[in-house]
């Protein structure tokens, strides 16, 4: 079956990449915009586009009254949540499953499992993948023999949060309970729910992930690894593929162990298995995301497939189209995030109406933007504005291009993280792969 009309519950460049999917798919799309977002040029090239509520995101992009609406009156067979919003919302699928209404996604059953920490642990650690040593903490329950039979240093986390959320570290055991008490009133005012649980740390760590792709039929593939340590508060900033500094053998198990998690939870669709390395290359499974994340891009870069495309063949009941053999990852990409953020003021939000002078082109790189010119970034969603994408032979060619093209992304009237990526791309501990999640704390440091 091949779906006839996909609405895009989402905005920015994300829209833009699912519009752009179902077009060379010859599938019809319908956009769904808030009021603040009524000038974005990409609506032009829907189908049809609807105006779901006003900028406030509770009210417009995770309305999911009004998202279904939209959905019923246009008559579109399937929904695509793209990422943040809705993407992970177990209640979305299920409303969506009542509807009679395609998630472009992982079922909800998957997404609920996933999104309980200590569950989605449990799970994959059957499975023989490894996972750090860790305990749930029930609310008004002592954490102090946990963190005992745990060690130091550890992590405080949130069972159902994520980016930071509620995560606090811990070095010594008087310092455990004030941790506790903080992560949980955080977690409960970010998810609504408070559960917390302790993880041994693993101390300046690489974060690697696995992207990979299930189809119906229990068939999984992997797109190889990606290197997301240059992290600022939890949040990636660059991301690369694949990681340097990885033995052969570690690099096979990582894959496998991806498989591996994704097969224990009975994953569907597009997924990304994350875990930690410590210093001795040893990794360990923190979390898997159900949905297509934001540096999707490179992996697509060094195979050659386009994911988004992916997710819609198998939402649609399509079998994945390719043996793991037949990916082939070539070269090395990079992706830096352009944030609308001023370093120089602690990264505050910054706002403006947009000039675009000019965005970078050419071989080995690729834009993916929403940005206009006279375009109003406005503070109410997600201060992401482009991503810049290089492509490389080698990595040293992929940082060059990105260098080059960091100076020709060169847009007026709001502030944005260009110049900081640049330092970071040109510093000389990035060129010689000493990547870890501190890596800017000793930026700053220096």
């Amino acid at each position: 079956m091949t779906f006839r009309k996909v609405l895009i519950a989402n905005r920015g460049e994300i829209a833009l990449r699912i519009l752009e999917a179902c077009r060379e798919l010859s599938i019809d799309t319908v956009a769904v915009f808030s009021q603040a977002d009524a000038g974005m040029p990409y609506l032009k090239l829907a189908g049809e586009s609807l105006c779901i509520g006003p900028a406030d995101p509770a009210k417009s992009y995770l309305s999911i009254p009004a998202i279904i609406s939209a959905a019923e009156l246009s008559g579109a067979e399937a929904i695509h949540p793209g990422y943040g919003f809705l993407a992970e919302s177990p209640d979305f699928v299920e409303v969506c499953e009542d509807h009679g209404l395609a998630f472009i996604g992982p079922p909800r059953e998957v997404m609920a499992l996933l999104g309980n920490k200590v569950a989605a642990r449990e799970a994959v650690a059957s499975a023989g993948v490894p996972v750090l040593p860790g305990e749930a903490i029930p609310e008004g329950e002592d954490a102090v023999p946990a963190g005992e039979r745990i060690g130091y240093p550890l992590l405080v986390k949130s069972t159902y949060g994520g980016g930071g959320r509620g995560m606090r570290f811990v070095s010594e055991p008087e310092d455990l309970a004030g941790a506790v008490l903080a992560a949980r009133a955080e977690a409960k005012a970010a998810c609504g729910d408070g559960s917390l649980y302790l993880e041994r740390a693993v101390e300046s760590p690489r974060h690697i992930e696995v992207q990979v792709l299930a189809d119906a039929e229990g068939n999984i593939v992997h797109f190889g690894e990606r290197e997301c340590s240059i992290q600022r508060r939890h949040q990636k900033l660059i991301e690369e593929s694949p990681a340097s500094h990885l033995d052969e053998e570690t690099r096979s198990a990582l894959h496998a162990s991806a498989i591996a998690a994704a097969r224990a939870v009975g994953y569907l669709n597009a997924g990304t298995v994350e875990f930690v390395l410590d210093s001795d290359d040893r990794f360990y499974f923190i979390e898997m995301n159900a949905r297509i994340q934001v540096e999707h891009s490179v992996s697509e870069v060094v195979s050659g497939v386009n994911l988004v495309k992916e997710q819609i063949r198998i939402a649609s009941g399509d079998r994945l189209r390719f043996a793991q053999e037949d990916i082939l990852i070539r070269g090395h990409a990079l992706e830096c995030r352009i944030n609308a953020e001023d370093p120089k003021r602690g990264f505050l939000p910054s706002s403006g109406r947009v000039t675009i002078d000019e965005l970078p082109n050419g071989f080995g790189i690729r834009v993916d933007t929403h940005l206009y010119n006279g375009m109003q970034v406005l503070p109410y969603y997600d201060s992401l504005v482009a991503k810049i994408i290089s492509w490389g032979e080698d990595r040293e060619e992929a940082c060059i291009r990105m260098y080059t093209a960091l100076e020709r992304f060169r847009v007026r009237g709001i502030e944005t993280t260009r110049s900081f990526a640049q330092e970071i791309i040109s510093h000389p501990a990035f060129r010689q792969q000493r990547l870890t999640t501190d890596f800017l704390a000793n930026l700053a440091a220096e």
